[in-house]
């Protein structure tokens, strides 16, 4: 009989009375201390898990799509490129969580939904953040955060820059030598489909080899879209299996108003293109 493998045979570091841990660097007594059901049914865990994580996700989104936003305005395009394809590949993760909340069925969300009382995924600064970062700006959205006046100016602020789309769009001025009008680039509302926008975004994916940055800008971000859109998607599905066609916990009217929102279009000019080519 062999001796138990003993890890600090091969030098690795035992004890961490006076240094900094595995632990301690992640946070995980705050991390895994901040899930606190408040009923004793067994899945609220599982709902708390799985929200709390998808707004990490968005944590790291948002930090992605900041970066990315600024580096493109440097002409830094590789690395923007790089961070756009991650932000999709997170999209993905987030649309996989879906199978796992799906597991929860009407009759064990039952057991905890009036624990919820008005509290909502609707009400999520920072979904609400990658909207306005990417372009859709619904100024009406911001209502539901005036009790938290940092998030509200949090928003306000993003309001006041250019949207990652805008700056893709400079970009794509500058690479056609073209000047868009004044109301393609509006700040607090959601971008609408510009039939000159269109017109250069078809010239870039007529010639691609001629236009490769631009040309790979502009499927970088459909990937992004597609990505969002099938979380949405993944988002009504789960909704509808689970409590049908009920009000939301904050009040919207759940499924529809879910199904409304999957016909918001980001970039909408990239996908209405591609039936003239």
């Amino acid at each position: 009989m062999t001796d138990a493998y003993d890890p600090a045979g091969d030098g690795a570091k035992m004890s961490f009375a006076q240094d900094m841990s595995y632990g301690d660097y992640l946070g995980m007594d705050a991390l895994l201390g901040a899930q606190k059901p408040l009923s004793e049914a067994h899945d609220e865990m599982l709902f708390i898990v799985q929200h709390q994580t998808s707004e990490l996700w968005m944590r790291l989104i948002l930090h992605e799509l900041n970066a990315a936003r600024d580096l493109m305005r440097q002409g830094k395009a590789d690395q923007v490129f790089k961070m756009l394809a991650r932000v999709a590949r997170i999209f993905e993760q987030l649309n996989n969580a879906w199978d796992v909340l799906r597991t929860m069925t009407p009759s064990d969300y039952t057991t905890f939904r009036a624990s919820l009382g008005a509290s909502s995924g609707f009400q999520s600064h920072q979904y609400r953040l990658i909207e306005y970062l990417l372009g859709n700006r619904n100024r009406a959205m911001m209502k539901v955060h005036e009790h938290r006046p940092e998030l509200h100016r949090m928003l306000e602020h993003e309001l006041t820059q250019p949207s990652l789309y805008h700056v893709a769009l400079r970009s794509l001025e500058a690479g056609l030598g073209l000047r868009f009008a004044p109301e393609v680039y509006r700040m607090d509302t959601p971008h609408v489909s510009d039939p000159a926008v269109i017109e250069a975004w078809t010239i870039v994916y007529r010639d691609p080899s001629g236009y490769w940055m631009l040309y790979e800008l502009a499927e970088k971000l459909v990937d992004l879209e597609d990505y969002f859109r099938r979380w949405r998607f993944n988002h009504v599905t789960t909704v509808e299996r689970v409590i049908g066609f009920k009000r939301g916990t904050g009040g919207t009217s759940g499924v529809t108003y879910l199904r409304r929102m999957l016909e918001v279009e980001l970039f909408p000019e990239l996908w209405h293109l591609r039936g003239g080519l």
